[in-house]
Protein backbone atom coordinates (compact mmCIF):
# COMPACT_ATOMS: atom_id res chain seq x y z
CA UNK A 1 0.00 0.00 0.00
CA UNK A 2 1.37 3.37 -1.02
CA UNK A 3 0.34 6.87 0.02
CA UNK A 4 -0.79 9.53 -2.41
CA UNK A 5 0.45 12.90 -1.16
CA UNK A 6 -1.84 15.12 -3.24
CA UNK A 7 -4.36 15.95 -0.52
CA UNK A 8 -1.90 17.19 2.05
CA UNK A 9 -1.89 20.52 0.18
CA UNK A 10 -4.38 23.35 0.55
CA UNK A 11 -7.92 23.45 -0.90
CA UNK A 12 -8.00 22.67 -4.60
CA UNK A 13 -4.53 21.10 -4.26
CA UNK A 14 -3.18 24.65 -4.18
CA UNK A 15 -0.94 26.30 -1.61
CA UNK A 16 -0.17 25.28 1.93
CA UNK A 17 -2.67 23.33 4.06
CA UNK A 18 -4.53 25.19 6.77
CA UNK A 19 -2.98 22.84 9.35
CA UNK A 20 0.61 22.32 8.28
CA UNK A 21 1.55 20.33 11.39
CA UNK A 22 -1.27 17.87 10.69
CA UNK A 23 0.06 17.29 7.18
CA UNK A 24 3.49 16.50 8.62
CA UNK A 25 1.94 14.12 11.16
CA UNK A 26 0.04 12.28 8.42
CA UNK A 27 3.22 11.72 6.42
CA UNK A 28 5.14 10.47 9.44
CA UNK A 29 2.27 8.20 10.49
CA UNK A 30 2.15 6.66 7.01
CA UNK A 31 5.77 5.55 7.35
CA UNK A 32 5.12 4.30 10.89
CA UNK A 33 2.34 2.11 9.50
CA UNK A 34 4.74 0.49 7.03
CA UNK A 35 3.99 2.50 3.89
CA UNK A 36 7.14 2.40 1.76
CA UNK A 37 5.98 4.29 -1.34
CA UNK A 38 4.92 7.94 -1.26
CA UNK A 39 3.60 9.32 -4.54
CA UNK A 40 3.66 13.05 -5.22
CA UNK A 41 4.12 15.52 -8.08
CA UNK A 42 5.56 18.93 -8.81
CA UNK A 43 2.01 20.10 -9.65
CA UNK A 44 0.63 19.36 -6.17
CA UNK A 45 0.66 22.77 -4.57
CA UNK A 46 2.53 23.41 -6.85
CA UNK A 47 5.69 22.31 -5.03
CA UNK A 48 3.99 22.22 -1.62
CA UNK A 49 3.56 18.44 -1.40
CA UNK A 50 7.21 17.78 -2.17
CA UNK A 51 8.36 20.39 0.36
CA UNK A 52 6.15 18.89 3.09
CA UNK A 53 7.46 15.38 2.37
CA UNK A 54 11.05 16.54 2.79
CA UNK A 55 10.21 18.50 5.94
CA UNK A 56 8.44 15.54 7.52
CA UNK A 57 10.65 12.64 6.47
CA UNK A 58 14.15 13.72 5.44
CA UNK A 59 16.55 12.05 5.97
CA UNK A 60 14.41 9.30 4.49
CA UNK A 61 14.23 5.87 6.12
CA UNK A 62 15.98 3.10 4.26
CA UNK A 63 13.63 1.44 1.81
CA UNK A 64 11.22 4.37 1.47
CA UNK A 65 10.55 5.15 -2.20
CA UNK A 66 9.64 8.73 -3.05
CA UNK A 67 7.94 8.84 -6.45
CA UNK A 68 7.19 12.15 -8.09
CA UNK A 69 6.02 13.41 -11.48
CA UNK A 70 6.60 16.04 -14.10
CA UNK A 71 4.86 17.01 -17.31
CA UNK A 72 1.80 18.67 -15.78
CA UNK A 73 1.78 22.17 -14.34
CA UNK A 74 -0.76 24.61 -12.94
CA UNK A 75 -2.00 27.84 -14.47
CA UNK A 76 -2.36 31.01 -12.33
CA UNK A 77 -6.05 30.11 -11.88
CA UNK A 78 -5.14 26.63 -10.63
CA UNK A 79 -6.13 24.71 -13.75
CA UNK A 80 -4.08 21.65 -14.67
CA UNK A 81 -2.02 22.00 -17.86
CA UNK A 82 0.04 19.43 -19.76
CA UNK A 83 3.62 20.39 -20.62
CA UNK A 84 5.71 17.67 -22.19
CA UNK A 85 8.47 19.88 -23.54
CA UNK A 86 11.89 18.39 -22.74
CA UNK A 87 13.10 21.65 -21.21
CA UNK A 88 10.09 21.78 -18.88
CA UNK A 89 10.60 18.17 -17.77
CA UNK A 90 14.25 18.83 -17.01
CA UNK A 91 13.41 21.96 -15.03
CA UNK A 92 10.64 20.15 -13.15
CA UNK A 93 12.88 17.17 -12.34
CA UNK A 94 15.74 19.33 -11.10
CA UNK A 95 13.29 21.34 -8.99
CA UNK A 96 11.91 18.14 -7.47
CA UNK A 97 15.43 17.00 -6.61
CA UNK A 98 16.00 20.24 -4.69
CA UNK A 99 12.66 20.26 -2.92
CA UNK A 100 12.86 16.60 -1.93
CA UNK A 101 16.54 16.97 -0.90
CA UNK A 102 17.58 14.06 -3.08
CA UNK A 103 20.58 13.34 -5.27
CA UNK A 104 18.48 10.94 -7.34
CA UNK A 105 14.72 10.38 -7.56
CA UNK A 106 13.83 6.69 -7.19
CA UNK A 107 10.80 6.83 -9.50
CA UNK A 108 10.10 9.77 -11.80
CA UNK A 109 6.84 9.58 -13.71
CA UNK A 110 5.52 11.41 -16.73
CA UNK A 111 2.32 12.94 -15.33
CA UNK A 112 0.60 12.64 -18.69
CA UNK A 113 1.36 12.86 -22.41
CA UNK A 114 1.17 16.31 -23.97
CA UNK A 115 -0.67 16.16 -27.32
CA UNK A 116 1.20 19.26 -28.51
CA UNK A 117 4.64 17.63 -28.08
CA UNK A 118 5.81 14.46 -29.86
CA UNK A 119 5.67 11.68 -27.30
CA UNK A 120 9.15 10.41 -28.19
CA UNK A 121 10.62 13.85 -27.47
CA UNK A 122 9.07 13.85 -24.01
CA UNK A 123 10.12 10.30 -23.14
CA UNK A 124 13.53 10.86 -24.67
CA UNK A 125 14.20 13.53 -22.05
CA UNK A 126 13.23 11.09 -19.29
CA UNK A 127 15.74 8.64 -20.76
CA UNK A 128 18.44 11.32 -20.70
CA UNK A 129 17.65 12.23 -17.08
CA UNK A 130 17.96 8.55 -16.21
CA UNK A 131 21.27 8.22 -18.07
CA UNK A 132 22.56 11.25 -16.14
CA UNK A 133 21.71 9.59 -12.82
CA UNK A 134 19.08 12.14 -11.81
CA UNK A 135 16.35 9.51 -11.75
CA UNK A 136 16.64 5.80 -11.08
CA UNK A 137 13.47 4.47 -12.72
CA UNK A 138 10.95 5.86 -15.21
CA UNK A 139 7.19 5.57 -14.84
CA UNK A 140 4.23 6.74 -16.91
CA UNK A 141 0.82 8.06 -15.96
CA UNK A 142 -2.44 8.34 -17.89
CA UNK A 143 -1.34 6.22 -20.85
CA UNK A 144 -2.68 3.33 -22.88
CA UNK A 145 -0.93 0.20 -24.08
CA UNK A 146 0.19 1.81 -27.34
CA UNK A 147 2.00 4.68 -25.62
CA UNK A 148 3.49 2.28 -23.08
CA UNK A 149 5.07 0.33 -25.93
CA UNK A 150 6.38 3.47 -27.61
CA UNK A 151 7.99 4.58 -24.36
CA UNK A 152 9.56 1.18 -23.79
CA UNK A 153 11.30 1.47 -27.15
CA UNK A 154 13.27 4.36 -25.62
CA UNK A 155 13.67 3.55 -21.91
CA UNK A 156 12.70 0.79 -19.46
CA UNK A 157 9.35 1.57 -17.80
CA UNK A 158 8.75 0.14 -14.32
CA UNK A 159 5.31 1.55 -13.48
CA UNK A 160 2.07 2.89 -14.91
CA UNK A 161 -0.27 5.12 -12.93
CA UNK A 162 -3.80 5.35 -14.36
CA UNK A 163 -7.21 6.07 -12.90
CA UNK A 164 -8.66 2.73 -11.81
CA UNK A 165 -11.02 1.47 -9.14
CA UNK A 166 -13.79 -1.00 -8.45
CA UNK A 167 -16.12 1.46 -10.23
CA UNK A 168 -13.79 2.47 -13.08
CA UNK A 169 -12.34 -0.40 -15.12
CA UNK A 170 -11.39 1.72 -18.14
CA UNK A 171 -7.72 0.71 -17.76
CA UNK A 172 -8.35 -3.04 -17.55
CA UNK A 173 -6.37 -3.66 -20.72
CA UNK A 174 -3.45 -1.56 -19.46
CA UNK A 175 -3.44 -3.36 -16.12
CA UNK A 176 -3.46 -6.74 -17.87
CA UNK A 177 -0.46 -5.66 -19.96
CA UNK A 178 1.35 -4.46 -16.84
CA UNK A 179 0.71 -7.81 -15.16
CA UNK A 180 1.98 -9.66 -18.24
CA UNK A 181 5.20 -7.63 -18.16
CA UNK A 182 5.46 -7.46 -14.34
CA UNK A 183 5.22 -3.66 -14.36
CA UNK A 184 3.82 -2.01 -11.24
CA UNK A 185 0.33 -0.53 -11.70
CA UNK A 186 -0.51 2.38 -9.39
CA UNK A 187 -4.25 3.14 -9.53
CA UNK A 188 -5.07 6.76 -8.80
CA UNK A 189 -8.49 7.70 -7.41
CA UNK A 190 -8.64 4.12 -6.07
CA UNK A 191 -11.62 4.72 -3.76
CA UNK A 192 -14.16 5.65 -6.44
CA UNK A 193 -17.07 3.27 -5.82
CA UNK A 194 -20.03 4.47 -7.89
CA UNK A 195 -23.29 2.54 -7.60
CA UNK A 196 -21.56 -0.25 -5.66
CA UNK A 197 -21.51 2.09 -2.64
CA UNK A 198 -25.28 2.61 -2.55
CA UNK A 199 -27.03 1.68 0.68
CA UNK A 200 -27.88 -1.75 -0.73
CA UNK A 201 -24.83 -2.05 -2.96
CA UNK A 202 -22.28 -4.84 -2.96
CA UNK A 203 -19.57 -2.77 -1.26
CA UNK A 204 -21.82 -1.94 1.67
CA UNK A 205 -23.06 -5.52 2.06
CA UNK A 206 -19.55 -6.98 1.94
CA UNK A 207 -18.20 -4.32 4.30
CA UNK A 208 -20.88 -5.20 6.83
CA UNK A 209 -19.96 -8.89 6.67
CA UNK A 210 -16.34 -8.05 7.51
CA UNK A 211 -16.98 -5.25 10.02
CA UNK A 212 -15.08 -3.05 7.58
CA UNK A 213 -15.78 0.14 5.67
CA UNK A 214 -16.73 0.30 1.97
CA UNK A 215 -13.44 2.10 1.30
CA UNK A 216 -11.51 -0.80 2.82
CA UNK A 217 -13.41 -3.27 0.65
CA UNK A 218 -12.66 -1.16 -2.44
CA UNK A 219 -8.95 -1.26 -1.60
CA UNK A 220 -9.05 -4.98 -0.83
CA UNK A 221 -10.64 -5.58 -4.23
CA UNK A 222 -7.80 -3.69 -5.91
CA UNK A 223 -5.18 -5.67 -4.02
CA UNK A 224 -6.86 -8.92 -5.09
CA UNK A 225 -7.25 -7.77 -8.70
CA UNK A 226 -3.58 -8.31 -9.60
CA UNK A 227 -0.26 -8.87 -7.84
CA UNK A 228 1.21 -5.81 -9.61
CA UNK A 229 -1.40 -3.39 -8.20
CA UNK A 230 -0.13 -0.87 -5.62
CA UNK A 231 -2.99 1.37 -4.46
CA UNK A 232 -1.98 4.91 -3.47
CA UNK A 233 -4.97 6.31 -1.56
CA UNK A 234 -4.43 9.82 -0.28
CA UNK A 235 -5.89 11.66 2.67
CA UNK A 236 -5.22 14.54 5.03
CA UNK A 237 -6.64 12.58 7.98
CA UNK A 238 -4.69 10.20 10.20
CA UNK A 239 -7.88 8.27 10.95
CA UNK A 240 -8.55 7.70 7.24
CA UNK A 241 -4.90 6.84 6.66
CA UNK A 242 -5.03 4.15 9.34
CA UNK A 243 -8.31 2.85 7.90
CA UNK A 244 -6.83 2.62 4.42
CA UNK A 245 -3.69 0.77 5.52
CA UNK A 246 -5.80 -1.67 7.55
CA UNK A 247 -7.35 -2.83 4.27
CA UNK A 248 -4.16 -4.84 3.75
CA UNK A 249 -5.49 -7.31 6.32
CA UNK A 250 -8.89 -7.72 4.62
CA UNK A 251 -9.27 -10.87 2.52
CA UNK A 252 -12.31 -11.16 0.31
CA UNK A 253 -13.89 -14.51 -0.52
CA UNK A 254 -14.26 -15.65 -4.13
CA UNK A 255 -18.01 -14.99 -4.15
CA UNK A 256 -17.42 -11.48 -2.79
CA UNK A 257 -14.86 -10.74 -5.47
CA UNK A 258 -17.32 -12.04 -8.05
CA UNK A 259 -20.06 -9.78 -6.71
CA UNK A 260 -17.79 -6.77 -7.12
CA UNK A 261 -16.56 -7.83 -10.55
Amino acid sequence: MGFGAMRICGPGILGWPDDRENALRVLRRAVELGVDLIDTAYAYGPEVSELLIAEALHPYPEGLVIATKGGVGRTPSGAWSRDGRPEHLREACEGSLRRLRLDRIDLYQLHGPDPSVPFEETVGELARLRDEGKIRYVGLSNVGVELLGRAQALVPVVSVQNRYSVADRSSDVVLDECERQRIAFLPWYPLAAGDLARANGALVRIAGAHDATPAQVALAWLLARSPVVVPIPGTSSIAHLEENVAALELELADDELAALS
